[in-house]
């Protein structure tokens, strides 16, 4: 492996990349080699996804054996509906945290903590006695689908945004297939595993170990063998003056201050937000509908998630393929027609009464819901650079803010009617990307790119340096409140 000198020796980490970089762009790198692990690109892609993935492993490993936990505590389905939406509203506040977290002390020390710290009510499933109990624990665990935001952050700090978007798809698919994989590992192999040597009851409440574990190992590895960024970690790089100090506050204030942020956070929910709710309603959809045992309902559903084994990443694939020939505006039709085509295959879902169809439209529907996720992250570098944490935090919080709202939907209709209900709402959410106007870009139908703009996605080398995320030197308000934290 050949070393790319990574320009003049300055106070760095790595004087030498295994990857091209450009300087210009706080040595991000500017092409991803998967097969590749070497530090600090390539190490910090792969921890990124790999983390997020044992985050759902731990997220959704009460999901597929949802049917066992109805039957041992007499569950009726606004009870079990109720627990899904515990589980995906607990992580909602803690992303609006952990983007302005992620700004000021970067993505691994968080990812390591919170890895850690949603493993322990994983472990304590067994200990489960009611429909309270249950919701309360799901709501805990759920803190771990806020590792999103460091995963998203931390590629976007490692990579230039010429492929930032399929970076970020990539790292988010691969996590995301954590959700496809846990309905199989855990309902159509551990489960019946542990089967073999205690009754159903007792194999549920044991089983969530497994994940636990993996979680613990998993969060406290990462903190020691990967980096902040592509300079070294956040804290010597501030005490090294290479990257001057951050105040969360007012990372999240340009943030959330910002309209297309919101418009994002919608479409997102109407993508991440259908995934969860997904992952939740899939494998007892199955077993009702088409009465199918537990593990035959769960390796069906599993195939939902494993759409993230390609689909996310070629969403982020042809945003940036999309930016290369037509800028900003590619990139929003390309999300738009996602969007759309996503909805359309939700009402179809609907009126699927076989269960061949079901599947066949089942992965049809989902390669479209993870081609929008990435598509959505391939947008948001653009929309303030210095903000990229807090908007990934916001828009990122927007997914299970969408899932709690689709699953308030199955918890009060039949399933019927909260399918169709999603689709139309799906479908209104790909119009949106018309209000969608980031300075510097064209719109869906309307404005023009500047010429940095134009330089930079046709790649004309006289274009003026411009960067993913770039390090805001702090305004007056920023050094005040900076003050005030050290106070």
């Amino acid at each position: 492996m050949s070393a790319v000198q990574s320009g003049q020796a300055e106070i760095k980490k790595y004087q030498t990349y295994a990857l091209n970089v450009d300087p210009n762009q706080d040595d991000k790198a500017t092409e991803i080699k998967l097969c590749n692990f070497s530090r600090p690109h390539m190490r910090a892609f792969h921890c990124s996804w790999f983390c997020f993935f044992i985050a759902f492993f731990i997220w959704f490993a009460i999901a597929p054996l949802m049917p066992e936990i109805k039957k041992s505590l007499d569950l009726n389905k606004q009870q079990i509906w109720t627990s899904n939406i515990c589980s995906v509203a607990g992580t909602i506040f803690m992303r609006f945290i952990n983007g302005p977290v992620c700004d000021k002390y970067g993505a691994r020390i968080p990812m390591g903590i919170i890895l850690v710290a949603a493993s322990i009510p994983c472990a304590l499933t067994g200990l489960v006695t009611s429909a309270t109990t249950l919701s309360i624990l799901r709501f805990f665990i759920g803190l771990g689908g806020s590792t999103f935001v460091m995963c998203q952050f931390w590629t976007s700090r490692m990579f230039t945004k010429e492929v930032v978007g399929t970076a970020n798809a990539l790292v988010g698919g691969w996590g995301n297939l954590g959700g496809g994989v846990t309905q199989l590992i855990m309902g159509s192999v551990l489960f019946p595993l542990f089967k073999l040597g205690m009754d159903a009851n007792m194999a549920w409440r044991t089983v969530c170990i497994v994940p636990a574990f993996v979680g613990i190992c998993v969060g406290l590895s990462v903190l020691k063998i990967s980096d902040d960024a592509p300079k070294g970690n956040y804290k010597e790089m501030k005490k090294n003056g290479t990257m001057a100090e951050v105040s969360a506050a007012a990372s999240f204030r340009a943030g959330a201050l910002n309209f297309n942020t919101w418009l994002l956070f919608i479409q997102y929910a109407c993508c991440f937000g259908v995934e969860l709710t997904m992952n939740n309603a899939a494998a007892l959809y199955f077993q009702e509908k088409f009465a199918l045992s537990t593990e035959s309902a769960a390796a069906i559903a599993s195939l939902f998630g494993w759409m993230n084994l390609f689909a996310r990443g070629v969403g982020g694939f042809v945003s940036d393929k999309a930016n290369a020939r037509m800028g900003m505006r590619g990139r929003l039709w390309w999300q738009t027609i996602c969007l759309v085509l996503e909805g359309i295959m939700v009402l179809v879902f609907a009126h699927s009464n076989s269960l061949a169809a079901a599947i066949v439209v089942l992965v049809i529907f989902s390669t479209f819901v993870q081609a929008a996720e990435g598509s959505s992250f391939g947008i948001v570098p653009y929309i303030d650079p210095p903000a990229t944490g807090s908007i990934s935090g916001i828009v990122g919080a927007g997914g299970n803010v969408g899932a709690v709202c689709f699953g308030l939907g199955f918890r009060q209709l039949d399933s019927y009617s909260a399918f169709i209900l999603m689709g139309i709402v799906i479908i209104v959410s790909g119009v949106i990307s018309l209000f969608v106007c980031i300075k510097g870009h064209a719109g869906l139908v309307t404005g023009q790119d500047s010429e940095e703009a134009i330089a930079a996605w046709k790649r004309l080398g006289s274009a003026p340096a411009s960067t993913t995320l770039q390090v805001p030197e702090p305004d007056e308000d920023a050094a005040a409140e900076l003050e005030e934290e050290k106070a």
